[in-house]
């Protein structure tokens, strides 16, 4: 199932942007946390443990699926940064990876079906996490997806399940359903209007919880916030995910009414930052990950409003993921310290924001963003 190129563009397609509610939410990401009797837990088990539970699971994949042409990347054949840029993409947990600057944890591997964020990781905290992402809001899909993944695969490995506490799981919070929904969502309306804290409130006393870009412990960066279920005990999958969707419809509902207040009230100071933004990475020289986040949310804030022609959203999508460390090396085909990355980020961006405005002004082929070069993107463009 393994292919030499399978890291190069494995689940990106959830950045072409689109879908439901798409002018506020990125994506949609459920997971379903998965243990087999008969085997520790993974922050017990040993090395001889957790490749019995890999080949397990590697054979009921084997034995058919409804994943079509499925690739397993096993993280001990992956090197430092094949395993970063699956992080990167927001597809493998840092328990999965283990420390980039070590050997890979023994067992640990993802599997992918093609250029979608659809499948599992092995090994992780459980012996499985059956996931999907999805662009916009899209809870329900995404629950269908997942489930449909554990049916049949639970027709064939046999779960720790327990009659009165439901699936069993290595952290008390995921025991019961062991479901994880979350979602994506950008909120530089209610940031700017200082209503978010109020909003985030909310939230924390309805059952659910916020975190960052790259989930637990990740700090908020440009405006965009992962808002998930809580806990998973005493509720149905369907009820969980029902409750989040009302939730974040509540949200994307105040986030459009603080940007309506925005344009209506501070036309001004709002075309003054979506302005400056774009000058900024269009012309930059020098780009830390961070400042780009921010002033990304400038621009997509810019474009829901009518106040920007370019870039696309699909771009902006692509600058995120691709202008992080880890794509950037991959891009200049040697490693980047942090100074060296900054420059290589602001160029990336100013050749993809010159070639949306080219596309825009000739009425062309748009040319998607893409890692350039090779099987694993090693050559510049």
């Amino acid at each position: 199932m393994e292919r030499a190129d399978a890291v190069r563009d494995r689940g990106t397609d959830w950045l072409a942007g689109g879908g439901p509610d798409h002018e506020v939410v990125l994506s949609t990401r459920v997971r379903l946390a998965r243990n087999l009797q008969g085997f520790p837990f993974s922050i017990r088990a040993g090395v001889d443990d957790r490749r019995r539970v890999l080949a397990r699971v590697r054979s009921a994949i084997e034995g058919g699926t409804s994943l079509v042409e499925p690739d397993l990347l096993e993280m001990e054949n992956l090197d430092s940064g094949q395993r970063r840029l699956l992080l990167e993409r927001h597809l493998v947990s840092r328990d999965l990876i283990g420390n980039p600057d070590e050997d890979a944890p023994p067992g640990a591997a993802l599997v992918l079906e093609g250029r979608r964020a659809l499948g599992l990781m092995i090994n992780e905290e459980d012996h499985l996490r059956l996931q999907t992402l999805l662009n916009g809001l899209q809870l329900v899909q995404a629950w269908q997806e997942v489930d449909r993944l554990d049916q049949e695969l639970g027709g064939t490995l046999p779960y720790a399940f327990h009659h009165e506490f439901g699936f069993l799981t290595s952290c008390p919070t995921n025991v019961g359903t062991g479901l994880r929904a979350s979602v994506l969502i950008h909120l530089p309306g209610l940031v700017l209007t200082k209503e978010i804290r109020k909003v985030l409130q909310g939230i924390s006393q309805v059952g659910l919880t916020y975190r960052g870009l790259y989930g637990e412990g990740s700090e908020v960066v440009g405006n965009f916030f992962q808002i998930s279920n809580q806990t998973t005990l005493g509720k149905t999958e369907e009820e969980l995910i029902d409750h989040l969707a009302r939730i974040v419809g509540q949200v994307i509902q105040y986030e459009k009414q603080a940007r309506a207040i925005l344009l209506r009230e501070a036309p001004t100071v709002l075309e003054d930052k979506v302005g400056r933004a774009y000058g900024i990475l269009s012309r930059a020289y020098t780009l830390p990950f961070d400042e780009m986040m921010n002033l990304i949310s400038g621009l997509r804030l810019g474009l829901t409003l009518k106040l920007l022609r370019t870039p696309r959203v699909e771009t902006l999508n692509r600058v995120m993921i691709f202008g992080q460390t880890a794509h950037l090396e991959r891009m200049a085909g040697r490693s980047l310290d942090d100074a060296d990355a900054d420059v290589h980020r602001a160029a990336f961006v100013r050749r993809a924001l010159a070639e949306d405005e080219e596309a825009a002004r000739s009425a062309g082929p748009r040319r998607d963003l893409d890692l350039p070069g090779g099987s694993d993107g090693d050559d510049e463009r």
